[in-house]
């Protein structure tokens, strides 16, 4: 499962640092930032982060974090880039394997993906459910209803074949139901993570939960 892997202690800045110490590879102060960004949000009830919080624990001036990300915004869109990328990937290999048959296997699968990557990845949860995008730029919340609803369309293309072999006289209606509901079940099951301080698993019970929706 994809993890994005937060740093622990971050080293002294090396953007304003004598020329003796080694300078970073391209891309790798970048990295250093997002990581940081990522281990402060996995703090249970961490405030809004601010950039001079985020220079403070990187040991590094605000104008250095300005070199890499021209706002905190893009920031967060960087983290929202990771998020996607790495769930439909995911969710493009689930799709490529067995029939039509397999449908509701397919839908399981995709549930339970999108909340084993939450449980992996808390700081990118907080991002997910929108808490850590409180106060921040309206387009960011934008793009991640943009990912669930992705996340529906593609659970009901999967659930579709399911409506119509149980030969339901609504098979629209009952694939519709049916992913909003995963849907509903991926949101809350996340949206409970972050608020109990990451204590009450994504998957707790999943299985069960499944095989009674589905």
């Amino acid at each position: 499962m994809t993890e994005f892997t937060p740093a622990t202690d971050a080293p002294a800045s090396t953007d304003d640092a004598p020329a003796a110490r080694r300078r970073p590879r391209p891309g790798e102060r970048r990295e250093q930032i997002l990581q940081t960004l990522a281990a402060m949000l996995e703090q249970p009830g961490a405030e809004r982060i601010t950039t001079a919080a985020l220079a403070a624990r990187l040991q590094v001036s605000e104008a250095a974090l300005y070199r890499h990300f021209a706002s905190k915004a893009q920031m967060f869109e960087a983290l929202i880039d990771f998020i996607e990328q790495s769930v439909f990937t995911l969710v493009h290999q689930i799709m490529e394997r067995g029939g039509e048959s397999e449908g509701a296997q397919r839908a399981a699968r995709i549930t339970a993906m999108v909340l084993q990557f939450g449980e992996r990845n808390p700081g990118m949860v907080r991002v997910m459910v929108g808490d850590a995008l409180v106060f921040e730029n309206e387009r960011l919340q934008q793009r991640m209803n943009l990912f669930f609803d992705k996340v529906e369309a593609t659970l009901r293309q999967c659930l579709r074949p399911v409506a119509d072999a149980d030969g339901s006289a609504t098979p629209t209606v009952q694939t519709q139901v049916r992913a909003a509901a995963l849907s509903d079940l991926i949101r809350g099951r996340l949206q409970r993570y972050a608020r109990t301080g990451f204590r009450r698993m994504p998957t707790e019970h999943l299985d069960a939960t499944l095989a009674l929706w589905l």
